[in-house]
């Protein structure tokens, strides 16, 4: 008989699971379990080799694995796994994990650079990277630069935990080039965002967010399980309208959001200054005087509390809250039709799921 301590442990994402209303809510519940523990290993074995080399080096990557512990869906590692199952119930979970771990590291390269630009303080309600290390360390310049090394950091750890994986050689050239692909758009996307020059804003988007948050994990995924042509034209065409409906919805978050939830202060795009569809609606929707309530905390992080409802009261009476929210709705209805041809009947209620769960978050 098989030695029970010597039998591997299966992966929570794979055992069969009670039927929920939304599939997607299951694969997501169990691969954040088993993503957090191989993160958790990882980070701290890096920690613990780093000891060595002084306190400094030790504390920005604790910062770095505060951030990524805390909070997080595990929204791209789920979609790792629906893009497999989007090819074949038959695919080996644990490459899955491994490329979802790598998509979680790079998810916080992206949010400690990000949030280090926009200046924000806070991120999934705690310090953000750079807020943290300035609290660390007694010189600001020097705290901001181990924040972007940090980032840095991050960004080629979760390369290492995939090349670190046994990827089929048969595909393993593809992944790497999507791997690299998703954070050369989201750049670009950044980029874009950051100077608010992009002619359509939703193009933007779907560089800066869709391509990391929902393309890169479903074609790694359906790479990996070993998907035709058909299938990755299929998740392209999915995944690229359900980006942007997921932005749509964070920028809304962002305006009217709980900040208990949401772990961002009350009209934070606001006070940020951010050019966000919420916000080019609400100035082509309104009065003068109303556009004047907009301009008075518009990129003024010290917007007195009031001046920032009075604000929102605009973005809501203009209508343009209620265009975004149908903008989303219109989105996703484009993302559902996608899925006719090309995708496996489990994939397409797992993905149908995941269009609800991305788009209609509540506030």
């Amino acid at each position: 008989m098989p030695n029970p301590a010597r039998r591997r442990r299966e992966p929570q994402s794979r055992r069969p699971r009670k039927s929920l209303a939304n599939p997607f809510s299951g694969v997501l519940g169990a691969v954040k379990r088993d993503v957090d523990r191989r993160l958790e290993a990882v980070l701290a074995s890096r920690i613990e080799a780093a000891r060595g080399f002084g306190p400094e080096l030790s504390t920005m990557l604790e910062a770095l694995a505060s951030l990524s512990r805390r909070g997080g869906k595990r929204l791209r590692p789920a979609l790792v796994v629906a893009g497999c199952r989007a090819v074949t119930p038959r695919y080996d979970a644990e490459l899955a994990l491994s490329a979802g771990v790598a998509l979680e590291l790079i998810q916080s390269y992206f949010l400690i650079h990000d949030d280090w630009m926009d200046g924000d303080l806070v991120r999934r309600g705690g310090p953000s990277v750079h807020a943290a290390l300035n609290q660390r360390f007694d010189d600001a310049h020097k705290a901001e630069a181990s924040a972007i090394l940090a980032g840095d950091y991050a960004a080629a750890l979760g390369l290492d935990v995939l090349a670190q994986a046994s990827l089929p050689k048969a595909v393993s050239a593809k992944i790497f080039a999507s791997f690299a692909r998703l954070q050369l758009d989201a750049v670009l996307g950044q980029h874009l965002d950051l100077f608010a020059t992009a002619p359509d804003p939703e193009a933007a988007y779907a560089l800066k967010t869709g391509s990391y948050t929902v393309h890169g994990p479903l074609e790694i995924g359906a790479q990996l399980a070993g998907g035709k042509p058909a299938t990755l034209k299929a998740l392209a065409k999915f995944a690229r309208p359900l980006g942007i409906a997921f932005q749509l919805r964070d920028d809304l978050l962002g305006a009217f959001g709980d900040p208990q939830k949401t772990g961002k202060p009350l009209g934070n795009d606001l006070r940020e200054g951010k050019r966000t569809l919420l916000l080019l609606e609400t100035l082509s929707r309104s009065k003068p005087r109303e556009r004047a309530s907009i301009e008075r905390v518009l990129g003024n992080p010290r917007a007195r509390e009031l001046d920032l409802r009075r604000a929102l009261a605009v973005v809501e009476s203009s209508g343009a809250r209620a265009r975004v929210e149908e903008r989303i709705h219109e989105l996703a209805h484009e993302a559902r039709r996608a899925l006719a041809k090309g995708v496996s009947a489990d994939g397409v209620e797992l993905l149908t799921g995941a269009v609800e769960i991305l788009t209609e978050r509540p506030y």
